[in-house]
C-alpha cells in the first residue's frame, strides 16, 4: 500500500485528537496511492472499538467516487495497543477488498500497519510511505 506522508501524518492527528477512544476513518486515492483521508464519527465512542455513522459513511463513499477515487482501507486507532488486529477487527471485518489500516499509539509511538483481512485471517501487507505526488 502507497500512502502519501501528509495522509499518514494526519492519521496520527486524527487518532492522538480523538484519544482515548479509537479514531477511525476511510483512505481513498487513485492509482494505487492513499491521496485523501475522511474522519469519521466512532459511534461507539469506545477505546476498544469503533463503528461508522452510517450517514458519513455514506457520504464519504458517494464523495470519494464523484470526485473519481477508490476506496483503499478502512483505518481505525490502538490508542493502547499495538498496531495489529484484534479478535473483534478480524470478527468484524467485512469487506475482503479493501485493506485494514491500525495505527497504534502505545508507549507514546507512532506505528501504522496494514492487513488484508480474508476468511477470519489477517495478512500484513507492507506500508510505502511516498512524498506528495499529483493525483
Amino acid at each position: 500500500m502507497k500512502i502519501q506522508k501528509q495522509i499518514l501524518e494526519r492519521l496520527f492527528a486524527h487518532a492522538k485528537k480523538e484519544a482515548p477512544i479509537e479514531a477511525c476513518g476511510y483512505l481513498a486515492g487513485k492509482n494505487g496511492i492513499v491521496s485523501i483521508s475522511y474522519e469519521l464519527t466512532n459511534l461507539d465512542r469506545s477505546a476498544e472499538h469503533f463503528s461508522f455513522d452510517p450517514r458519513e459513511q455514506f457520504a464519504t463513499l458517494r464523495n470519494a467516487r464523484d470526485k473519481g477515487l477508490e476506496i483503499y482501507a478502512t483505518y481505525h486507532s490502538h490508542p493502547a495497543s499495538p498496531a495489529r488486529p484484534s479478535a473483534e477487527d478480524i470478527r468484524l471485518a467485512y469487506d475482503p477488498n479493501i485493506l485494514y489500516v491500525i495505527l497504534s499509539l502505545a508507549d507514546q509511538k507512532k506505528d501504522a500497519r496494514a492487513f488484508k483481512i480474508r476468511n477470519q485471517k489477517a495478512e500484513p501487507v507492507p506500508i510505502e510511505v511516498i512524498e506528495h505526488e499529483g493525483i
